[in-house]
């Protein structure tokens, strides 16, 4: 069986040793998946630009997108990842997990976007007209609908990688549901 060893800061490159230190700086750790890209020369990198990029959706949106689609995709290490920066957010666990159940029964434009987010990862992208015009009768916009599509593209990046990679949890586990 391959295993990943997650590196440490001298044993990448000097421009991936210059993000560990940001994200050590700014986020206080470097997270086991993160370092695990610094093995290629350009992953991390990119991935961070990909997943920084500036969007139409709220960081508590971005969240409920994450935790619904690392759901889908089984990634535990995500569900974790995202349950913490969720509720940083300003989501309860509660929430959290109500969004993780694909059902948000607290924000109706936020449920829409969860629906549509669910059925974009379970059916490949193939989401049907009628989950899609929900979302957009909540005030979206089709602009809002590609740029879905690129975020839960991002995410489920990151679910593969660890589904490969199978690098340690480095986040408060996340409830099983």
């Amino acid at each position: 069986m391959i295993h990943f060893q997650v590196p440490n800061r001298d044993e990448v490159s000097p421009e991936n040793q210059e993000i560990f230190d940001n994200l050590k700086k700014n986020l206080g750790m470097v997270p086991n998946l993160y370092a695990v890209m610094a093995l290629s020369e350009n992953a991390l990198k990119n991935y961070l630009a990909f997943q920084n990029a500036k969007t139409l959706f709220s960081n508590k949106e971005k969240q409920a997108v994450n935790l619904i689609v690392s759901q889908i995709n089984d990634c535990h290490y995500c569900q974790s990842a995202h349950t913490l920066l969720a509720t940083m957010s300003g989501f309860t666990e509660e929430q959290t997990i109500e969004i993780r159940k694909g059902n948000v029964s607290f924000d109706d434009k936020l449920n829409t976007l969860v629906h549509l987010a669910k059925e974009i990862t379970a059916k490949k992208g193939f989401a049907s007209d009628e989950t899609i015009e929900a979302f957009i009768n909540t005030g979206n916009t089709k602009a809002h609908v590609v740029e879905l599509v690129l975020l839960v593209t991002e995410k489920t990046a990151m679910n593969y990688l660890h589904a490969v990679t199978k690098v340690e949890i480095d986040f408060p586990l996340a409830k099983v549901i």
